[in-house]
C-alpha cells in the first residue's frame, strides 16, 4: 500500500503548533502507512505567503485537512479513508 503523507505546517512561537504537534503525531504513529513531515513555513517564501494566518495546517496527501485547531477523531478518520 502506498504512504500516506501529513504535512504539518508549523511557525516558531506557535502555540497552537504546539498543541497540534502531539495529536498529529500521536495519530500518525498509530497509523502504519502514514509519515509526517512537519514544515516551518518561515523557511519557504511561497508557504509563509500562503499560510502565514492560517497555522498549524495539517494536509493529508497534499489536501488541507484543517487549519489552526486538529481534531484528533477527525484526523484519523480521514487516514483510515485513505487506507481502505
Amino acid at each position: 500500500m502506498p504512504r500516506i503523507e501529513v504535512l504539518l505546517l508549523t511557525k516558531p512561537g506557535c502555540h497552537l503548533c504546539d498543541d497540534a504537534r502531539p495529536i498529529v503525531e500521536r495519530v500518525v504513529a498509530d497509523e502504519p502507512q502514514a509519515e509526517l513531515v512537519e514544515r516551518d513555513i518561515t523557511t519557504d517564501e511561497a508557504l509563509n505567503a500562503r499560510h502565514w494566518d492560517e497555522i498549524p495546517v495539517v494536509m493529508v496527501d497534499g489536501a488541507v485537512h484543517s487549519i489552526w485547531r486538529v481534531d484528533e477523531s477527525r484526523l484519523r478518520l480521514a487516514l483510515k479513508e485513505k487506507t481502505a
